[in-house]
C-alpha cells in the first residue's frame, strides 16, 4: 500500500513516516521545493519536492497512492506577513484534499492542533465536540488551523474519507526548528523567559502522536476529529521540569497573563 505523507520531513511528519515504515508501508514523502531532508534521510522512503500551492505539483505527488497523510504546514505564531499563512494552511490542504478526491485515495489523515478545538472555561476541559471560540484572540496559525479543519469536514460530507486529528503541543525527537514548541524548552534553558504566567497546555510525546495519526488512519470514523494529546501541565510546572532535568535554578517569578503575548509574538 503506498502511502504518501505531507510534510513527511518535518517534525511530527517525519515520527509518522517512522510508524508507517514500521509497518511496512511503502512511502512517498512530498518536501518543499527548498526543504531540507535530513529528518528522513537513509529512510527507504520516495521524495518528491512540491509546493502545496501549486495545484499540479500536489497532485503529481497524490497519483498513485491509496492513502494521504496531510502534514505539512506553516506553523508559526507569527509571520510579517500573515496570508502566506492562510494560503498554505488553508489553500493548500484544499489543494491535497481535492487532488486526494480526484485520486480515489483510499483515506486520508489531516493534521490540524489543539488549538482549533478552542480553550474552555477555566477548569473544564475540551474534546473533540467543544465548539471552538478562539478567532479573535487565537491569531493567524489557529484561524487557518481551524479553517482547514472546516474544508476537511465539508470534503468528508461530500464523500471524501478524511479523518482529522489535533495534537497538543508536540516534543521530541528531530525537532529541527525548532517549532514554537521545541522553543519552549530552548528559551527556558537559556534562561530567556522572564516568569510563568498562569494557564497551561496538552503536552504530548511526538512519537505518541505520530501513532495517533495511524490509528485514526485505522480506526477513525470519516469527518471526526481526533485530540492526540498527552499531559495537561501548567507553566510552572513545565519550566520547572525542564529547569530540573537541566540542573538549573527553578524559574520561580510569576508574570502577568499579558506578558506571554510579548513572548509569544517575539
Amino acid at each position: 500500500m503506498k502511502t504518501l505523507v505531507t510534510g513527511g520531513a518535518g517534525f511530527i511528519g517525519s515520527a509518522v513516516v517512522r510508524q508507517l515504515i514500521a509497518r511496512g508501508r511503502e512511502v512517498r514523502v512530498m518536501l518543499a521545493p527548498a526543504e531540507p531532508d535530513d529528518n528522513v534521510r537513509g529512510l527507504d522512503v520516495e521524495l518528491v519536492r512540491a509546493d502545496l500551492l501549486d495545484r499540479e505539483g500536489v497532485a503529481r505527488a497524490v497519483a498513485g497512492c491509496d492513502v494521504v497523510y496531510h502534514l505539512a504546514a506553516i506553523y508559526s505564531l507569527w509571520l510579517p506577513d500573515e496570508s502566506i499563512i492562510y494560503r498554505v494552511n488553508v489553500e493548500g490542504t484544499k489543494h491535497v484534499l481535492a487532488a486526494a478526491r480526484a485520486a480515489g485515495v483510499r483515506k486520508v489523515v489531516h493534521t490540524s492542533s489543539i488549538a482549533a478545538i478552542g480553550v474552555p472555561p477555566e477548569g473544564a476541559l475540551a474534546d473533540e465536540r467543544f465548539r471552538f471560540n478562539h478567532w479573535e484572540g487565537g491569531g493567524a496559525y489557529i484561524r487557518s488551523k481551524y479553517l482547514s479543519d472546516l474544508d476537511a469536514q465539508r470534503f468528508a460530507a461530500d464523500g471524501l474519507p478524511v479523518v482529522i486529528v489535533n495534537p497538543g503541543f508536540p516534543f521530541g525527537e528531530r525537532d529541527r526548528g525548532p517549532t514554537p514548541t521545541g522553543r519552549f524548552i530552548v528559551e527556558a534553558l537559556r534562561r530567556r523567559v522572564p516568569g510563568y504566567t498562569s494557564g497551561g497546555f496538552c503536552a504530548v510525546d511526538v512519537d505518541d502522536v505520530a501513532a495517533c495519526h495511524v490509528l485514526a488512519e485505522e480506526k477513525g470514523r470519516i469527518g471526526e476529529r481526533y485530540i492526540a494529546g498527552g499531559h495537561n501541565v501548567t507553566y510552572r510546572e513545565f519550566f520547572a521540569t525542564v529547569s530540573r532535568v537541566a540542573a538549573l535554578p527553578p524559574i520561580r517569578r510569576r508574570i502577568p497573563d499579558a506578558a506571554v503575548l510579548g513572548m509569544a509574538w517575539a
